[in-house]
């Protein structure tokens, strides 16, 4: 699939996500079109992909087994590292859930993002859809940087970057993502890989890594 066809499924994803809130979990698997070219160029391997979709499987009942129906909350798993983002009504909440994840099968840790307050509307959940949607259009367009090497998530107007980068892909990435309206904060939960580990994933066929390397280390 060419960037320009990946780019065109992205904007359907924003149509569709404006009127529904099941959004493109059928078409895009951890920024991958699934039965499609673009799983080739994850940087995952393959078990590791089933892995992270297991997790996010599993996530669901623990978490509702550890506090029922309170909150708003969001699993997403890259590498086996575990994102929790959303709402809880508490601290003790909070705590709960990242517990009940942390002990899904193969998840070796966890970052919990949850914040306390009452579960964001349905309007918001959609806005952070498109918010989404541009972040990643916004990748494929940069033309610099590998798209497909991240995942991204985003609560509240927060957009987390997930994925395997170098340390220069990933501050083109936040440069780029910062750039784009209605974008609150980057935050990152990147694994940073060196070059050289970077050669020895990068699938064959795929573009060369051509991300400026930066000025400044910004957090």
């Amino acid at each position: 699939m060419t960037e320009s066809k990946f780019r065109f499924a992205l904007i359907a994803c924003a149509l569709a996500a404006s009127t529904t809130l099941t959004g493109c979990a059928a078409l895009l698997v951890g920024g991958a079109v699934v039965g499609g070219t673009l799983m080739a160029t994850d940087r995952r391997s393959s078990g590791t992909q089933i892995d992270d979709q297991t997790i996010e499987l599993k996530a669901g009942p623990r978490i509702r087994e550890a506090i029922g129906d309170r909150g708003h909350i969001n699993v997403t798993s890259y590498n086996r590292i575990a994102l929790i983002t959303g709402e809880v009504p508490n601290e003790a909440d909070k705590a709960a859930v990242e517990q009940a994840v942390a002990r899904v099968d193969n998840v070796r840790s966890t970052v919990n993002e949850l914040a306390i307050g009452f579960s964001s509307s349905l309007t918001n959940r959609s806005n952070d859809a498109l918010i989404s949607t541009k972040v990643k259009a916004t990748l494929v367009d940069a033309g610099d940087i590998t798209a497909t090497a991240f995942k991204v998530v985003t609560e509240r107007g927060i957009v987390y970057l997930m994925g395997r980068v170098t340390e220069a892909e990933g501050q083109r990435a936040v440069d780029l993502v910062r750039t784009i309206r209605g974008v609150e904060k980057v935050v990152r939960v990147f694994e940073v890989i060196t070059e050289a580990e970077l050669a020895t994933l990068q699938p064959l066929g795929a573009p060369t890594n051509n991300a400026r390397q930066p000025a400044t280390n910004k957090p």
